[in-house]
């Protein structure tokens, strides 16, 4: 056995998210089963974050700074210094760093090597296109031993900002396909929707995932349809805006806010819907998509790049155009026009996601990513 696969069996990590989300909790409890030693950095300390479920049993918090929120301008220098000093005393062999602007680079900034950027969702997508979120992005990447991906489209950006391609691995994030699976749900009938047209959404109320799109979308749809109901999970910046325009097209009977819901009850939500609905304006592999597919759950979605490597349009589910209300309305419509066929599309679904997003098959490729990064050093695009 080589020396480097010796080194990757028994290593200190530093692994450095924004946040503490379900997706953290995910990399965070599959490196806790590892030999690995693992560190958690968070970015963002002083709010409460999006998962509730305790840090996974082995893997040590490290506090940097206790600042709510993001880190605003003037207070990146310090957190820089920082960081700095805490990777000194650390000693890790390795940093596991992501998004890629906000966690990535104030890493490659501190100089440390060897650094495994790590895109969440879209970041090099949205967040690179121009100024200095482009320069950020690009700085990272080319001071990066190795960078995983969700997709191919965020692939490709990585490769237009200067990673170079044999220090790229790309895996979906997935799923547990135990947890999510076809099967009865007994919410549909706690909600009085036994004979309506379910449709479902737990992206996020921000404006990247497109909630203003989708809620106007359901409206438009719902004027010519009495049956059409919606089921909508999450939270964000866009509550109030939201919970007013659902108000003052009074159909506030026809959606259920379900707010935030915790991991193990989410599945349940999946199942009592008939539709899957998300609008985001920009995306990696979602996860919240492969999880409606690994519930059977059809799909109909905006037609970003991310989505079209998952629906097959006819087959899982359809696109709509992107930022396009109307087009949405027009897409929930047909789809109820086709009810008859929706169960077979939603297996159709699962079965990409048994074959693509299982979990427990694509984390191993994140270790490949470490082999990666401690394999030799990076080289500028």
């Amino acid at each position: 056995m080589t020396h480097e696969h010796n080194r990757l069996r028994d290593m200190r990590v530093l692994y450095f998210s924004r946040s503490y989300t379900p997706h953290d909790h995910r990399f965070l409890a599959a490196l806790s089963r590892t030999e690995h030693e693992v560190t958690y950095l968070r970015l963002e300390n002083g709010r409460r974050p999006p998962e509730s479920r305790p840090l996974p049993e082995g893997i040590r918090p490290l506090i940097l700074w206790g600042e709510s929120g993001p880190i605003r301008g003037n207070a990146w220098p310090m957190m820089v210094v920082r960081l700095r000093r805490a990777l000194h005393d650390l000693k890790p062999d390795l940093v596991h760093a992501g998004p890629v602007q906000a966690c990535a680079f104030p890493t490659a900034v501190s100089g440390f090597r060897p650094l495994l950027s790590m895109s969440w969702g879209s970041d090099p997508m949205h967040g690179a296109r121009r100024g200095l979120g482009r320069l950020s992005a690009r700085f990272a990447l080319q001071r990066s031993a190795a960078f995983t991906c969700d997709c191919l489209a965020v692939r490709r950006r990585a490769l237009e900002l200067g990673m170079a391609e044999d220090r790229i691995v790309v895996f979906p994030w997935g799923v547990d396909l135990d947890h999510f699976t076809p099967s009865a749900s007994a919410l549909r009938s706690a909600l009085g929707w036994e004979g309506e047209f379910v449709l479902f959404s737990s992206r996020s109320w921000e404006p990247i995932y497109g909630i203003q799109v989708l809620v106007e979308g359901f409206l438009l749809a719902a004027r010519q349809d009495p049956e059409l109901r919606l089921l909508l999970l999450g939270d964000g910046s866009l509550r109030p805006l939201v919970e007013r325009r659902i108000a003052q097209a009074a159909a506030r009977e026809r959606v259920h806010l379900a707010g935030r819901v915790q991991h193990d009850r989410l599945s349940g939500y999946y199942r009592a819907a008939d539709l899957y609905l998300s609008a985001s304006r920009s995306d990696g592999s979602s996860v919240s998509l492969m999880e409606a597919m690994a519930c059977g759950l059809p799909a109909l979605v905006s037609d970003i790049p991310g989505n079209q490597e998952w629906v097959e349009p006819g087959v899982s589910g359809w696109w709509f155009a992107d930022g396009d209300p109307k087009a949405l309305a027009e897409g929930i419509l047909r789809a109820k026009r086709h009810a008859d066929s929706l169960k077979a599309m939603g297996m159709r679904g699962r079965e990409i996601a048994e074959t693509r997003a299982d979990w427990q098959e694509n984390f191993p490729r994140l270790l490949e990513a470490y082999q990666i990064a401690l394999a030799g050093p990076r080289a500028l695009g």
